[in-house]
């Protein structure tokens, strides 16, 4: 990329500060290639395209070899330009108050290992320059419309079930991605704030699956040891044929003996949910479900004033759960619609009804996050799910008031002696994080006036979000 440009009157046009610092970043990287090969919008998202990345810059890595301390595959390297604040001026990013970040605080990588036509070809003719796949820019391209379309950011250690080859084969078996720092661009400081560079990795569905459960940032630790699964840099191979778990057997043992010990690190997926209250008098505070508080939400924020980038966007085409990893209570409810100042409304009891998808779910929210005195959060719609421990600091609900709505959060208390109940129930009905039930299942403790059903709840036909960032809970 070019650091400037001259137009026809010989005038020169300096890139903007946000871009200029990424692009200064990168050629230290990448002193040799000062002028990548890109994928570049032709019509720019401010100016009402639909693809919010400017540019995603494409780099020939050789990597590291057997006999360096680090061991990396020779890939491609992928860079995007967007998802931060590049121009300053309010045409992308609106500035936020108390923020140190840039725009959305990062920008997407990924690494792409060559396969052996490509290095056989660089090697014979060394001369003949060599053009990267584009696929993997249409995947940063998606997934940055996606944060755009939900104002939701990426973390390190989270997971995304893509549920299909990444680069469209029938073959590979890279259909999931988790999300690493980039180990070689990091994190940097731009006139406009921090920007973080979020490495997409690509993944099998065992891998993913562990992550799930147990640790985003655990797994990613075990593919970089190797270099058959990614070393250091965590190369995505597409094909790759192996998890890391087969390679390595030994590494499913020590990440179900992490588990059992400290739990998991997944704070919450997306998931559709219903509740209504189980009532134990007549007098309540307030009549509430989960229809009738949906749509208040839905009109409520259907009634703000939209940006003009907020009219053009389409809803986005996502995977039904995307995961959050952070541990605050707060991010677990990022909803960007929220009553000023809310009361929490007590319930007497709570029915809920989560879709069979998700009620695998169950199980570890109960297991691996709430009995190790964690929360976890189901998002649906324009609403929000947290079942907390009694040691969770920052709910609304508490021991003797256990269930309540916050504005548009539900939150339930589960109690130290309801744990293990739970535990066992779920067991039961062969709820075990591997495969969704095909039939209604019930769960219920009527000495806690709480309800559990599994089956497809009845939905508001309103647009559904399909991720969420993370919250305050500790």
């Amino acid at each position: 990329m070019a650091e400037s440009t001259k137009n026809e009157n010989n005038v020169e046009h300096k890139p903007p500060p946000g871009l200029k610092s990424l692009i200064d970043h990168l050629v230290s990287v990448y002193p040799d290639q000062p002028n990548p090969l890109q994928v570049t919008t032709l019509l720019k998202y401010w100016l009402g395209g639909s693809d919010p990345l400017d540019y995603i810059s494409m780099y020939s890595n050789n990597g590291q070899g057997e006999g360096d301390s680090e061991r990396v595959p020779p890939h491609w390297h992928y860079v995007s330009f967007g998802l931060s604040d590049l121009h300053g001026d309010q045409r992308v990013h609106l500035k936020e108050e108390h923020t140190t970040r840039s725009g959305m605080g990062f920008e997407l990588t990924f690494r792409l290992a060559k396969t052996p036509a490509e290095l056989k070809q660089q090697r014979e003719s060394p001369e003949k320059p060599l053009r990267p796949p584009t696929w993997p820019a249409n995947l940063l391209q998606s997934i940055a419309r996606y944060c755009f379309q939900t104002g939701n950011g990426l973390c390190f250690g989270d997971n995304i079930p893509w549920r299909k080859s990444l680069d469209g084969s029938a073959t590979s078996r890279m259909n999931s991605l988790l999300v690493a720092q980039d180990p070689q661009l990091g994190c940097i400081e731009t006139p406009f704030g921090t920007v973080d560079f979020c490495q997409i990795v690509g993944v099998t569905e065992e891998e993913l699956e562990q992550a799930s459960r147990w640790n985003g940032r655990g797994v990613l630790n075990f593919l970089a040891k190797d270099v058959q699964t990614g070393g250091d840099w965590m190369v995505t191979n597409m094909d790759r044929t192996m998890s890391v778990f087969e390679l390595f057997p030994e590494t499913l043992l020590n990440l179900q003996d992490d588990l059992e010990k400290q739990g998991s690190d997944l704070a919450g997926v997306n998931a559709e949910f219903a509740f209504r209250e189980l009532k134990q008098t007549k007098t309540i505070k307030e009549d509430v479900d989960f229809k009738c508080l949906n749509e208040r939400c839905a009109s409520e924020e259907n009634n703000r004033p939209l940006t003009e980038s907020q009219l053009k966007r389409e809803e986005p085409s996502f995977p039904q759960s995307m995961s959050l990893s952070s541990n605050s209570l707060h991010k677990s409810c990022p909803l960007d619609n929220q009553p000023q100042a809310p009361d929490c409304i007590s319930l007497d009891g709570i029915e809920i009804t989560m879709a069979p998808y998700a009620a695998k779910y169950l199980l570890l929210a109960i297991k691996d996050r709430i009995r190790h005195g964690r929360h976890f959060t189901f998002k649906a719609q324009h609403l929000a799910l947290t079942l907390v421990s009694e040691t969770v600091t920052g709910a609304a609900v508490t021991v003797s008031e256990p269930f309540g709505v916050l504005g548009y959060w539900i939150q339930v208390l589960i109690p130290d002696d309801l744990v293990s109940r739970m535990m066992e129930a779920f067991r039961n009905a062969q709820l075990d994080g591997k495969t969704e039930p095909t039939q209604r299942l019930e769960f219920d403790w009527p000495d806690k006036n709480f309800k559990l059903i599994v089956d497809q709840p009845t939905i508001c036909p309103l647009p559904t979000a399909m991720s969420i960032e993370t919250p305050n809970i500790n």
